[in-house]
């Protein structure tokens, strides 16, 4: 019990605080209004650190990249894997998201509580969109909440440029990589004020938009939970079959108890890693691909995360009355699951970040997808653990033929 509440602590309180400010929300109505402020501040000093946060965080993951020393047979298959699985999840989230209405939009009470306007520019050509999406004119535009993408490509680019730069960018790289754990030391302090922050500004939403959005975050997570079952069950029940038959089926149903408990129990992939390597093993996955797939998969392959990033976006399309076409969906979602890091809080700012500059949405709601995020982290976490064990039996397949289960328990042929 007491490692449970280590674990879900933050979660827990965060989810308390959300409780209670819709329940002020709902119990004094507009007059709930007057908290805003007290959620204002959480706001504005979570914006004040993405700038920061995303040109440090991508350029040192790439500046601290090594070469994996895999056979290119297994990267390559690993790599397909993950593709494969990823597109299928995030088809699944568009059909589930398409088919029941998050929550029922009325976007002038929504932007009256947060004081902007949805940034849709219809006269631009696909070029000339893709060329505003991209870039900025100066460099001081970078410097803005409203320059996300712009931000990750220089940010993306200055990586390469460091690797590229070799020993001579050797102190660069050490200060950036400094810098970056002082800013994730910030964003860990500004969260010690997030249940203040986030409850008060539910409290003011409820207030102000009424009940239908408080029902649209329950909605949400029933049905991305119900969603998680049967990709749980199903999907990757069929995804083993097609690999190796019901004996692998069998076995894999016999080990995957632990990395699931585990998952749930900690709430991190990252801490998920030993025992899903040795619960993939005990399938009888060989070693080198279960040490390859899994690692990688906890950074490169989420379908727990790319199922969400999709329901992050229907709930902000049905909130704001927005027409995204399903291809936009599909790779925004996509995009956005890879810039989610192991670090809590910060990598998921990131992508929620990008989502909304990726589809034009007011950086003010990005508390909107800190709520989602938080009430669907445990099925997440599920899917992203145990999608990588069924990823590496599907790899083992590709790699060793019709006859790559060994035995559970040496590990051999």
């Amino acid at each position: 019990m007491k490692k449970f509440w280590q674990n879900y602590r933050g979660t827990l309180i965060l989810l308390g605080s959300i409780i209670i400010g819709g329940l002020v929300g709902l119990y004094f109505g507009s007059d709930a209004k007057v908290l805003s402020p007290l959620g204002d501040i959480f706001i504005n000093l979570l914006f004040v650190t993405i700038v920061p946060l995303i040109f440090l965080t991508i350029t040192t993951s790439i500046g601290k990249m090594d070469s994996p020393k895999r056979l290119g047979k297994i990267m390559s298959r690993i790599i397909l894997s993950f593709v494969i699985m990823s597109f299928i999840a995030a088809l699944i989230g568009i059909g589930v998201t398409k088919s029941f209405t998050l929550v029922t939009g009325n976007d002038k009470n929504v932007m009256e509580l947060l004081q902007d306007d949805v940034k849709i520019d219809s006269d631009l050509s696909l070029l000339e969109r893709t060329a505003s999406l991209l870039t900025v004119s100066d460099f001081n535009l970078l410097l803005s909440k409203d320059s996300i993408i712009p931000l990750l490509v220089i940010s993306i680019i200055f990586g390469l440029a460091l690797r590229k730069s070799g020993k001579k960018g050797e102190a660069v790289k050490n200060v950036l990589i400094s810098l970056n754990d002082v800013v994730l030391n910030v964003v860990n302090i500004i969260m010690y004020y997030a249940p203040i922050g986030l409850g008060c500004y539910f409290a003011a939403l409820i207030g102000t938009y009424g009940k239908s959005i408080a029902i649209g975050f329950l909605k949400t997570f029933l049905i991305y939970t119900i969603t998680c079952v049967f990709v749980y069950f199903v999907l990757y029940s069929l995804y083993i079959l097609m690999a190796g038959g019901f004996k692998t089926l069998k076995r894999y149903w016999q080990n995957i108890l632990a990395p699931t408990v585990t998952a749930l129990a900690t709430c991190s992939s990252a801490a998920s890693i030993p025992v899903n390597v040795k619960a993939t093993r005990k399938m009888g996955i060989s070693s080198d691909i279960a040490e390859a797939t899994i690692p990688m998969g906890t950074s490169f392959h989420k379908d727990g995360s790319v199922i969400g990033s999709v329901f992050k976006i229907m709930f902000l399309v049905y909130l704001f009355n927005a027409h995204p076409s399903i291809w936009t969906i599909l790779g925004i979602s996509i995009l956005a699951t890879l810039l989610i890091t192991a670090v809590p809080v910060g990598g998921g700012t990131i992508s929620e970040a990008f989502i909304l500059g990726a589809l034009g949405m007011p950086p003010a709601a990005l508390p909107i997808l800190t709520i989602i995020a938080t009430v669907i982290d445990a099925p997440a976490t599920v899917l992203n653990v145990v999608g990588d064990s069924a990823s590496s039996i599907m790899v083992g397949r590709m790699v060793d033929g019709p006859n790559f289960l060994k035995d559970p328990i040496t590990n051999e042929e």
